[in-house]
C-alpha cells in the first residue's frame, strides 16, 4: 500500500486494513513455519504496511487531540474574558 492511500481512509477503514493485515501476517508466519510459503517477499510488505497504518492512525490521533485541546482553549480564553468584563 501507498502511504497517499492510506492518509485517504479514515480511521475506521484503516483499523479494518490493520485486522486484515495481522491476519495475513500470522497466516504467512504459519506457512514460514511449515515451509509452505510461497511469496516470501510478502511478509516484509505487510510489516511494513502494518508500520505505515500504525503511523497514520498515531497521526490522526495527534491531530484529533490537538485540535479538541485548541478548542477547550478558546473556550476557556473566552469564558475568562467574560468573566473579567462582569468586574
Amino acid at each position: 500500500m501507498k502511504i497517499a492511500d492510506i492518509r485517504g481512509l479514515t480511521p475506521d477503514q484503516l483499523a479494518d486494513t490493520l485486522i486484515s493485515l495481522k491476519k495475513e501476517q500470522f497466516n504467512l508466519r504459519f506457512q514460514a513455519a511449515t515451509g509452505q510459503v510461497e511469496k516470501t517477499h510478502r511478509v516484509n510488505e505487510i510489516r511494513k504496511d502494518i508500520a505505515r497504518i500504525k503511523t497514520v492512525l498515531r497521526a490522526k490521533a495527534a491531530a484529533r487531540s490537538e485540535e479538541h485541546t485548541s478548542e477547550l482553549q478558546s473556550r476557556l480564553h473566552l469564558v475568562c474574558r467574560l468573566l473579567l468584563e462582569k468586574k
